[in-house]
C-alpha cells in the first residue's frame, strides 16, 4: 500500500517514539496535520513558531528525549531561530521540520518570489543547530528523519534542522534507507584512567565540577560516590542542578558565584571536570583561576578544552568514565569535615542572602514550603529567575529548565507547554512581566490543551535588571520602565484562572499551594521588586582573571 511523504514522516516519528510534538499549522505543511490525527502522538498547536521551539527545548529537557517542533515554510521557519539558538546553547535534543517551497517552482540560484521563499532556508539554521539536512525526494524523507533524530540525540546533543519541500508531502514515498554503521564513542584507554585514579587518590583538596554533560549522560549516582570516596566537594553547573540529591554530604548547594562556595575551587589542587565546558556565565568570564591540575571528562575534546586547558583529557561517555574511575578508588578520609564545612558554608550563605535581600529569602522559602513534590521549576530572564536557577535546591536531576545557554528573554512560559506536556510533574513558571509578554498568546494554548502549568509572574514594571544596570551606574532609567497590562483580567479573558498578590509573604504562599495542586493552567501575579544574585554579571565578585 503506497503512502504519502507526510505519513511517511508520522510514520518514523512513531518508530523514533515519539509522544508529544509542538507546532503551528501553515499552507505548506498542513498535510502533517492531517496525517498525525492519524496516530498517537499529541500535536501541541502554539501561537508563535517561535514557541513551538521553545516548547520543544521544555520538553527534551524534562525528558531526556526529542523534542519536535513543526512549522511552516519561510517566516514560519525563521521565526524559531531564537528558541533553536537556546536549544544549541543548551544541548537540548530539539528536530525542527519546516517545510520549504514546493520542489517544482524552485530555480537554482534564483529567488523568484515564491510564497514563503528563502534563497537557503537550511542556511538561516547553520549557526544554531548541530547539523541540517534538506530532502532532496519523498522517498528519502524516512531516512533523512532517522538521521537527523539520530545526530539531535547522539552525545553531545543539539537541536537539528530538516526541511522538507511543500509538494514532497502529498506525493508518494517509499522507504529507501541506507545503511549507516552506528558510531560508538570514544573509549578511554586503561592507562589514561589509572593515571587520572592515580592523580585523584593523591590530592589533598580534590574537587568534582559537574556540568550538563553529567547530567544528560546519567553520571549523577557515580559522580556522587566518587566524591565520597575522594571526600571532594561537588561543585554543579545550572544546566546540571539536582544531580545528586539534597542530602549528599558533598554537595555545595550554593553557585560558585559565592565567594564562600568559590572558595572551594580557589583552594582545590585537583579538579575534576565532568561533562562541562566552563562557559562564561558559571566562571565569571573565566576569573575563576586555572587550577594546578585539572583532569576533564567530556564526549568532545574540544569542548573540553577550549576555556581551561585540561592536563589530562578521559574522553567518553561521563558515567561510563567516572564509573571506571570509582572501580578501585580508595577510600580518602575526611568526609565527615567536609560535611561539616559545606553545612557552614550553606549557613554563611543563607544569611548572606536574608541580609541582602530578605524578599529573594522569603521567596525561595516559600517555593521550598508550598511546591508539590515532582513540581518541574522553568525560570525566565528576569530576576526572580536567577534566585532560583542559582539558588534553590532542587531533589532531583531535570527539575529546572534555564535559558542560560544563550540567554534567551520569553524562554519560560513558553517552555513550560512543553514540561507540562511531558507529564514529569506540574510545570511552574517563574518570569518577569517583561519576558511573559513575550509569549502572552500561549495563554490560548495552555488553556486549550489543559496544560498543567502555574505562571508566576513577578510584575516589577519592567525590566529589573536593565533597571538594577542603569542604577548601578548612575544612569537615569531609560527602556525599562513598561506600561504592563492588568495580568489578571488578560489571563481571565482567555479562560484561565488568575489573581494577584502583594509581595512573597502568607497570601503568596496560600495561593502557590493553591494553584500548584489545581488540574488547570494558572496565573499567579506578585508585585514585587528583587534586586538580583551574586550569579548575574553585575554582581560577581571576582574582578579580575
Amino acid at each position: 500500500m503506497s503512502q504519502t511523504g507526510a505519513q511517511r514522516l508520522v510514520d518514523v516519528l512513531t518508530e523514533l517514539g515519539v509522544e508529544v510534538a509542538f507546532g503551528l499549522p501553515g499552507v505548506h505543511n498542513l498535510p502533517i496535520w492531517d496525517a498525525l490525527a492519524l496516530t498517537g502522538i499529541r500535536l501541541i498547536g502554539v501561537r508563535h513558531e517561535q514557541a513551538a521551539g521553545y516548547a520543544a527545548d521544555g520538553y527534551a529537557r524534562t525528558t531526556g528525549r526529542l523534542g519536535v517542533a513543526l512549522v511552516t515554510t519561510g517566516p514560519g521557519a525563521a521565526n524559531t531561530l531564537g528558541a533553536v539558538g537556546e536549544a544549541m546553547a543548551s544541548a537540548s535534543p530539539v528536530l525542527v521540520i519546516a517545510t520549504d517551497i514546493p520542489s517544482t517552482l524552485r530555480r537554482p540560484g534564483t529567488v523568484r518570489g515564491v510564497l514563503h521563499e528563502t534563497s537557503d532556508q537550511q542556511a538561516l539554521f547553520a549557526p544554531v543547530t548541530k547539523a541540517g539536512f534538506t530532502v532532496e525526494h519523498p522517498d528519502a524523507i524516512a531516512p533523512v528523519l532517522r538521521r537527523a533524530a539520530r545526530v539531535a540525540l547522539r552525545p553531545q546533543s543539539g537541536p537539528v534542522y530538516v526541511g522538507i519541500p511543500a509538494d514532497f508531502l502529498r506525493q508518494d514515498a517509499t522507504d529507501r534507507d541506507a545503511f549507516e554503521p552506528t558510531e560508538q564513542l570514544h573509549v578511554v584507554a586503561v592507562e589514561d584512567i589509572d593515571r587520572a585514579r592515580e592523580v585523584l587518590a593523591s590530592a589533598q583538596r580534590p574537587l568534582i565540577w559537574a556540568g550538563g554533560g553529567a547530567l544528560r549522560a546519567g553520571a549523577g549516582e557515580a559522580v556522587g560516590a566518587l566524591a565520597e570516596q575522594l571526600a571532594a566537594p561537588i561543585i554543579t553547573t545550572f544546566a546540571a542542578r539536582g544531580i545528586v540529591p539534597p542530602d549528599h554530604p558533598c554537595r555545595a548547594s550554593n553557585p560558585v558565584h559565592t565567594p564562600e562556595v568559590g572558595a572551594l575551587w580557589d583552594e582545590a589542587d585537583v579538579v575534576l571536570a565532568v561533562g562541562t565546558d566552563f562557559d562564561g556565565l558559571m566562571t565569571q568570564n573565566w576569573r575563576m583561576p586555572q587550577p594546578p591540575r585539572l583532569i576533564a571528562v567530556n564526549v568532545d575534546a574540544a569542548d573540553a578544552a577550549k576555556n581551561y586547558p585540561p592536563d589530562l583529557l578521559l574522553q567518553g561517555d561521563a558515567r561510563e568514565v567516572v564509573e571506571r574511575l570509582l572501580a578501585g578508588m580508595p577510600m580518602r578520609p575526611g568526609i565527615n569535615a567536609l560535611s561539616k564545612r559545606l553545612d557552614e558554608i550553606e549557613l554563611r550563605v543563607r544569611r548572606r542572602v536574608r541580609k541582602e535581600e530578605p524578599q529573594a529569602a522569603e521567596f525561595l522559602a516559600a517555593l521550598a514550603e508550598t511546591l508539590p513534590d515532582g513540581a518541574v521549576l522553568v525560570s525566565d530572564m528576569c530576576v526572580a529567575g536567577y534566585w532560583v536557577g542559582g539558588f534553590y535546591r532542587f531533589a532531583a536531576p531535570r527539575k529546572l529548565a534555564y535559558p542560560m545557554g544563550w540567554g534567551t528573554l520569553g524562554f519560560g512560559f513558553p517552555a513550560s507547554l512543553g514540561v507540562a506536556a511531558a507529564g514529569a510533574g506540574r510545570a511552574v513558571c517563574i518570569t518577569g512581566d517583561g519576558g511573559f509578554l513575550y509569549g502572552v498568546g500561549e495563554l490560548a494554548t495552555a488553556i486549550q490543551e489543559n496544560l498543567p502549568v502555574t505562571v508566576v509572574i513577578v510584575d516589577d514594571g519592567g525590566y529589573g535588571m536593565l533597571r538594577y544596570d542603569q542604577t548601578q551606574a548612575g544612569l537615569p532609567h531609560t527602556g525599562v520602565d513598561l506600561a504592563t497590562p492588568d495580568f489578571v483580567g488578560l489571563a481571565k479573558s482567555f479562560g484561565v484562572y488568575a489573581d494577584r498578590v502583594d509581595g512573597f509573604g502568607r497570601a503568596f504562599r496560600r495561593l502557590l499551594r493553591e494553584f500548584t495542586r489545581a488540574d488547570e493552567p494558572n496565573v499567579l501575579v506578585v508585585s514585587a521588586e528583587l534586586s538580583p544574585p551574586l550569579n548575574t554579571s553585575p554582581r560577581w565578585y571576582r574582578t579580575s582573571g
